[in-house]
């Protein structure tokens, strides 16, 4: 079976789409499924999430993305049972490339494609843009997982989300869905926050299932510098092991349910 190829696609930064990446795909892992996890991002935030300096990698996603023929494998590393294609600030020069390459909306897609045998599935950390790298990650998935910050401003650019989702759907990628929205960063002491959730639901349940709201952490944030999948870390809990796990169990339900739709 073909894997299922996972966006996590916000256009706006600090929403918790490297977080989200790490630790689904960790837990997807620990059910026994084969996972791969892709870093799209200059930021290579994924890459350090993973306990791996980007800065020493002399091969990455970027040497994948910009030669011809697809000549270079993906630069595959292990890290606690995942398989990561790591990125650095190189990557940033890929999109000025690309824009010179024939069915550059493809390249992603052409890459991956050998590998979607080896994997049940695979998961791409975007940059916060609407820029090329997103769009070639969009081209390339089954679906798209929106992370959310719960804060009004956070909600502003929801509509141009959507619309770059629609467009890509209707022009590059008849097969993208959204898989669902999870709030992030979220305090239910804040009634503000409370409202905001309550805003998501409202406009988005129609769209796709809105998970359970990720808080906000800072055993989270804390647990990013050991370099290490939330539940391998000192500053791990069972709350929030928990939460990591439902939402693998409905990324599990919804990706069997859409796929037969």
């Amino acid at each position: 079976m073909s894997a299922q190829v996972i966006s996590l696609f916000n256009q706006a930064g600090g929403v918790g789409k490297t977080t989200l990446t790490q630790n689904l795909g960790y837990q997807l892992k620990e059910k026994n499924y084969k996972v791969l996890l892709i870093d799209l991002d200059p930021q290579a935030s994924l890459t350090c999430f993973m306990g791996i300096e980007p800065y020493d990698l002399e091969t990455t996603i970027y040497d994948s993305l910009i030669t011809s023929g697809s000549s270079i494998p993906l630069p595959l590393m292990n890290c606690y049972g995942v398989d990561l294609v790591p990125s650095n600030l190189r990557l940033a020069a890929s999109e000025q490339k690309l824009t010179f390459e024939l069915q550059r909306e493809l390249r992603l897609k052409d890459v991956i494609e050998p590998y979607l045998q080896d994997y049940d599935y695979i998961l791409i950390d975007c940059p916060p843009s609407l820029t090329m790298l997103p769009l070639i990650s969009l081209v390339a998935s089954n679906y798209v997982l929106v992370p959310i910050q719960t804060q009004f401003k956070a909600t502003v650019g929801t509509d141009l989300l959507l619309d770059t989702i629609a467009k890509v759907k209707a022009k590059l990628n008849p097969q993208l869905k959204i898989l669902a929205f999870i709030p992030t960063q979220y305090s239910k002491r804040n009634i503000t926050e409370q409202r905001v959730l309550n805003l998501l639901h409202n406009d988005l349940s129609k769209i796709a299932p809105i998970l359970d709201p990720l808080p906000r952490s800072t055993a989270i944030a804390e647990a990013t510098e050991y370099g290490k999948p939330f539940a391998l870390s000192p500053k791990s809990n069972h709350t929030l092991l928990s939460l990591f796990k439902s939402y693998v169990n409905q990324i599990e339900s919804l990706t069997q349910q859409l796929t037969h739709v």
